[in-house]
């Protein structure tokens, strides 16, 4: 058993939004995804950091989740800036149920064991610095931090490995609200997706205080899962 980390795959297979529009790396990226995912096993667990479809609901994102559904190995799944399917965990999960889908489940307000004594933490974050500060902005951020300290209770004593979809480091720019999370609870390494094309040079991944930071972004892999855990 090992432990993946990707995100944002941003497929479109039950509606038109071609990726290959942002540059020659998203041609024929589906097919890239299970030619790298066919080197995984059935017991591995893949987490995949938001933007999985660009379906507008379940029903346009069924062709996705089908898609991701026949990869090898577990699905761990968190929200993204762009699943705008998403309604809730309980008419996803009733939806996954009645389409067949078994090997997906959702990081959302929960945590998920891991071995002996690790476990996946994670929700989707929040770039705070690049909103206007409203009062809205602010209860985003509080809401996303309650969901994260949610997940990171739920893991107990076990070691933290914590999944984002927005990095919480950036640049300049530290959330320092979720890195203080990060420090409280120990978190060993923390993986973000949502950056693309240019602004990847702005990325940070290495050692910070005491946790691991990676980016996880598809294109960033060249759409392959990134190993985190054997």
């Amino acid at each position: 058993m090992a432990l993946y980390a990707i995100g944002d795959l941003h497929l479109s297979l039950g509606t038109n939004k071609p990726m290959d529009i942002f540059g020659p790396r998203w041609e024929n990226h589906a097919e890239k995804l299970v030619s790298s995912f066919s080197a995984l096993n059935e017991n591995d667990v893949t987490v995949i950091c938001g933007d999985l479809s660009w379906g507008m609901d379940l029903t346009e994102a069924r062709e996705d989740f089908l898609f991701i559904d026949r990869l090898p190995g577990k699905k761990i799944i968190l929200k993204g800036n762009h699943d705008y399917w998403w309604t809730t965990a309980t008419k996803t999960k009733s939806f996954f149920r009645e389409n067949g889908i078994k090997s997906i489940d959702i990081l959302n307000n929960n945590c998920f064991p891991y071995g002996e004594d690790a476990a996946i933490c994670g929700t989707r974050g929040w770039f705070y610095e690049e909103e206007t500060g409203s009062a809205h902005d602010k209860k985003i951020l509080s809401r996303e931090l309650q969901r994260l300290e949610t997940s990171l209770k739920a893991a107990g004593d076990r070691t933290k490995y914590v999944f984002l979809h927005y990095p919480p480091k950036y640049g300049t720019y530290e959330c320092s609200e979720i890195l203080g999370l990060f420090e409280r609870y120990g978190v060993e390494v923390c993986c973000a997706g949502h950056i693309h094309g240019k602004s990847l040079q702005s990325v940070f991944e290495g050692k910070y205080r005491k946790t691991e930071y990676k980016i996880v972004s598809a294109d960033h892999l060249n759409f392959s899962p990134l190993f985190i855990l054997g």
